[in-house]
């Protein structure tokens, strides 16, 4: 029986593999399809939360220029990966001055927090860098990529436990991958690979790629001895700049739809 365990461990391990858009192999014992299920629930939850706390943000202004920017990258994103044109994109502006962050959620569901623009003072350029950034995690599935990692780290637990026939290790490491799903930052790999997608998505939404170096000096400044936490676990501001300015050329060569009359619809949650 023990053999059996491991054998089938060992075989999703190695059967849960998936490539991602720049063609890195990703470990992925969770389907993208059950990403998107799983983190709809964990947006609705949040969002009502917040709604309870009136910190969803609804000043027209704001409104209009995050719906507008973050439209024009959607709709790139959805010519360029068609699988996502049935997601429900949509962003919560959160009320909250002192956080320098935003996220994307595997099925296209977002949130922006109003410490970006009072402490960066960004650009639109600058904020569609962010947003291109956090859109390309979901659309190379790195939200299913991590839960996966929680996934082979709950397995592991689960085949310690019956090798040493400890009663209860399946329930130890199911918990493990719930609470480890939660946690787990996204690779630094991740991290690189979601900025050169997200830069590519700004300029072919029309913003200049020179604003995600700019971008990034930024982020340093507003950083001192306590980096925000968009910073915690991506690679370091200074190398990110020579990583990005090195990409340039590259997008310059790119035919951006310049300002698009038309642009995807994303819905505000208010």
């Amino acid at each position: 029986m023990k053999k059996l365990l491991f054998v089938t461990l060992a075989l999703a391990l190695v059967s849960g593999c998936a490539t991602s858009p720049t063609g890195r192999s990703q470990l992925m014992l969770i389907s993208p399809e059950s990403a998107i299920v799983e983190s709809r629930k964990a947006y609705l939850s949040t969002v009502s939360e917040l709604d309870a706390k009136n910190k969803l943000v609804d000043d027209p202004r704001m409104v209009d220029r995050v719906a507008t920017i973050t439209g024009r990258l959607v709709t790139v994103a959805v010519q360029n990966y068609p699988q996502s044109a049935n997601w429900e994109w949509s962003v919560a502006i959160i009320d909250d001055p002192k956080t320098v962050n935003a996220w994307c959620m595997a099925g296209g569901r977002m949130a922006v927090y109003t410490g970006l623009f009072e402490k960066l003072n960004l650009t639109d350029d600058e904020f569609a860098q962010i947003m291109g950034h956090e859109i390309s995690h979901a659309l190379a599935n790195h939200t299913a990529e991590r839960m996966s990692r929680a996934m082979a780290t709950s397995l592991g637990v689960v085949a310690v436990g019956v090798a040493s026939d400890h009663h209860g290790a399946a329930m130890i490491g199911a918990a493990a991958a719930a609470k480890l799903a939660l946690e787990l930052p996204n690779s630094r790999t991740a991290e690189s690979e979601a900025d050169a997608i997200g830069m590519r998505l700004a300029t072919l939404a029309g913003y200049e790629p020179d604003a995600a170096v700019t971008l990034w000096q930024k982020m340093a400044k507003a950083g001192g001895s306590a980096p925000p936490e968009f910073l915690s676990t991506h690679p370091t501001p200074g190398n990110r700049e020579q990583a990005l300015a090195a990409m340039i050329p590259e997008m310059r060569q790119l035919n951006s739809s310049g300002r698009m009359a038309a642009v995807s619809k994303v819905d505000i949650v208010r």
